[in-house]
């Protein structure tokens, strides 16, 4: 299927408000005018989430050890990219080694033969950012910065410390000023989320890839990385997996990320049981 066309059925799923517009006989101006609210709250949710996380994100590498020098600034992005050799390894390509002196001079050189582009995954996308060419896909997005990243979007800022998700429902805030209690629902729950989309993941590692990096404002193409490509990769990785085999490792990870994220709350959802394939649905199927 067509990639717009295949992004066009997921928004009619995540914006039940939007089909039921689509199916009327909404005249033009009415179709124009929820196009531009979406695009609205697409930018300013993007927005919002870029800069939580580039706090969060500077919070999480000086909390590091040796800490990170120079310092990694809450605010100031400048330092941060291929400039800091904290950030500059997590965004390096996994096709290049940045423990060598003689490569990262040659990526702030911009070497034509070590180009940053989204033909590569970054560092920070592989478990313990280990890369093995022998068997690529090891380790793919399970990269604990992403995961802390996502927990910081959809579900809580305090989620990303625990080990074990707590009940994402309604979580409690105590007013600093009036010390009472009150609920706020976090993203996860506002959306349904029940279960790990692939292209929240897409999503939110281009988040942690603006957030990484040295640029003050968003932008589709970042000197020669393309977000937008990159979030492509990603989405066709985890949804278009070309052999049965390749769709076990997705549903595995995926599997994986639900029980990161959520535990087991959802556990129905994300990983139904097969109920006619059990032992009373067989038992009772040998009686008739």
């Amino acid at each position: 299927e067509n990639r717009w066309y295949r992004s066009f059925k997921k928004l009619m799923v995540w914006c039940p408000s939007a089909r039921q517009l689509l199916r009327s006989s909404a005249e033009h101006d009415v179709l124009a005018f929820a196009y531009n609210k979406l695009n609205e709250g697409s930018d300013g949710a993007r927005g919002d989430d870029s800069a939580s996380l580039k706090c969060a994100v500077a919070d999480w590498l000086m909390e590091r050890t040796p800490t990170p020098n120079p310092t990694i600034h809450r605010q100031d992005k400048s330092g941060r990219g291929f400039y800091n050799d904290v950030t500059g390894g997590l965004l390096c390509p996994v096709d290049y080694d940045w423990s060598n002196p003689t490569v990262r001079a040659s990526i702030r050189d911009y070497h034509p033969d070590f180009r940053i582009t989204a033909c590569s995954w970054p560092s920070f996308l592989y478990e313990d950012g280990h890369y093995d060419p022998q068997n690529p896909t090891n380790g793919l997005f399970k990269g604990k910065l992403l995961i802390k990243a996502f927990k910081r979007v959809f579900t809580s800022p305090t989620s990303t410390y625990e080990e074990q998700p707590a009940d994402s429902a309604a979580r409690s805030v105590r007013n600093k000023n009036s010390g009472e209690r009150r609920t706020r629902r976090d993203v996860s729950t506002l959306l349904n989320m029940r279960s790990i989309q692939p292209r929240a993941i897409a999503y939110v590692s281009v988040q942690l890839r603006f957030a990484l990096s040295s640029a003050g404002s968003w932008r589709i193409v970042d000197d020669e990385f393309n977000h937008q490509e990159f979030y492509d990769n990603i989405v066709d990785y985890l949804e278009l997996p070309p052999s049965p085999e390749a769709t076990k490792d997705v549903d595995d990870l995926l599997l994986w990320w639900n029980q990161k994220v959520f535990g087991r709350k959802f556990v129905s959802d994300y990983r139904p049981q097969h109920a006619n394939k059990m032992s009373v649905a067989m038992t009772l199927a040998r009686r008739r």
